[in-house]
């Protein structure tokens, strides 16, 4: 048993940027969406994002830009369809993670994905990648209350996976998500990823491990912090 599971019941991860590489759709659909309404990106567009549920992000396109001529509603069932084909067809699990949960749950320990994604989009892209088995409690963001930093969605997942926070592991990818983790009292590991190679230095500090893939767990080759 590796020392990252010790006296841990069970593991929560992120979707994007964590458990698959997603991240780079979003900013294809947000270039795509702002090109289609001639919108400009503000500044600190992503950074203000990061986090953020899926109904949130929505409601801070309507704040950013007041003039758009479309609802709440109408702007996330845009983003649905622009993006759910992408994630059915083009996006990969991260490498080593379905050998890494399948190993978690060999040795009797619960696992749950805790995401700011729409719960289709999260529901279709696990069935599309064959691994919803694999899980026993999906929770996003917008069902919760609140997105990230804001524990809210982790503690969630927790309480229903019968499961105390202090017994959770969580993997995560961006500083807002691991930040999270971390106000829900559970251990949390940082996930390598292209979108937020800026932030490596912020995650770190943020983090209790840090991994490039998940094989590095298998190889006991990663960081603790």
């Amino acid at each position: 048993m590796t020392e990252m599971l010790r006296d841990i019941d069970a593991v929560i991860f992120d979707m994007d940027g964590t458990l698959v590489d997603s991240m780079w759709i979003w900013t294809a659909v947000d270039k795509d969406y702002l090109e289609k309404y001639h919108l400009t990106e503000p500044e600190n567009f992503y950074e203000d994002m990061e986090g953020m549920s899926y109904l949130e992000v929505a409601m801070y396109y309507r704040k950013v830009f007041p003039g758009l001529p479309v609802s709440v509603e109408e702007i996330m069932d845009e983003w649905h369809e622009m993006a759910h084909d992408k994630y059915i067809h083009e996006v990969p699990l991260k490498k080593g993670v379905k050998e890494f949960i399948e190993t978690v749950r060999k040795g009797g320990r619960k696992t749950g994905i805790a995401t700011s994604n729409s719960r289709k989009l999260a529901e279709d892209t696990l069935r599309a990648l064959g691994i919803t088995q694999l899980f026993d409690v999906v929770k996003t963001s917008g069902e919760a209350g609140a997105g990230k930093p804001a524990p809210d969605v982790y503690l969630q997942t927790a309480c229903e996976l019968n499961v105390e926070p202090s017994r959770c592991l969580v993997f995560e990818d961006v500083p807002a998500g691991i930040m999270a983790g971390k106000r829900a009292g559970m251990r949390v590991c940082a996930v390598e990823d292209d979108f937020s190679a800026s932030l490596r230095d912020k995650k770190r500090k943020l983090a209790d491990y840090y991994i490039q893939d998940y094989d590095d767990i298998k190889r006991e080759a990663y960081e603790v912090l």
